[in-house]
């Protein structure tokens, strides 16, 4: 699987408060309705502009805060192509996984980028590419590849089981 999009550049300990605002916590909740309030309270500019396919390149420590899986829907719902930070939020990382939005530890990524630049991640060969540099990163497992394919975990098991 290859992803290529515009990179939204953003720092460390980004939570999840910011990424989904808790102010829409309860009131919104409707899924389709989510992406349009995804890091409204961080980035104005992302919420106005962001595009399908766009990546999100972070800090150390992304996701952490409550574990509300709505940070992940929200990412997922407005389009996010994938995530790579220097780290995640242990709960965080394994929402965007059940969500089947791809996500990608890399220490490097965040050095060899800035917002605005178009990347290409190729998910089988475990690599970042950005002006003609490449960052290596882990590939997925068979397991974890399938969850994605799938668009997240129900829709997986649902496949594993034969249910439509």
């Amino acid at each position: 699987m290859k992803i290529t999009g515009r990179v939204w550049k953003y720092g460390d300990d980004v939570n999840t408060d910011v990424i989904f605002p808790g102010k829409y916590t309860y009131t919104v909740a409707e899924r389709a309705d989510m992406g349009q309030y995804a890091l409204e309270d961080l980035d104005p500019e992302f919420t106005k502009n962001a595009k399908p396919g766009d990546i999100i390149v972070a800090g150390k420590n992304w996701g952490c805060g409550s574990s509300r899986e709505q940070a992940a829907i929200c990412l997922k719902e407005r389009g996010v192509g994938a995530i790579i930070a220097k780290s995640f939020a242990r709960i965080h990382y394994r929402n965007c996984l059940n969500e089947g939005l791809p996500i990608i530890i890399s220490r490097e990524a965040q050095e060899l980028v800035t917002s605005g630049d178009n990347i290409e991640i190729d998910f089988d060969k475990g690599e970042i590419s950005a002006g003609g540099r490449i960052v290596k990163f882990p590939p997925y497992p068979k397991f974890v590849q399938g969850l994605v394919a799938d668009g997240g975990l129900i829709p997986h098991v649902k496949k594993s089981l034969g249910i439509s």
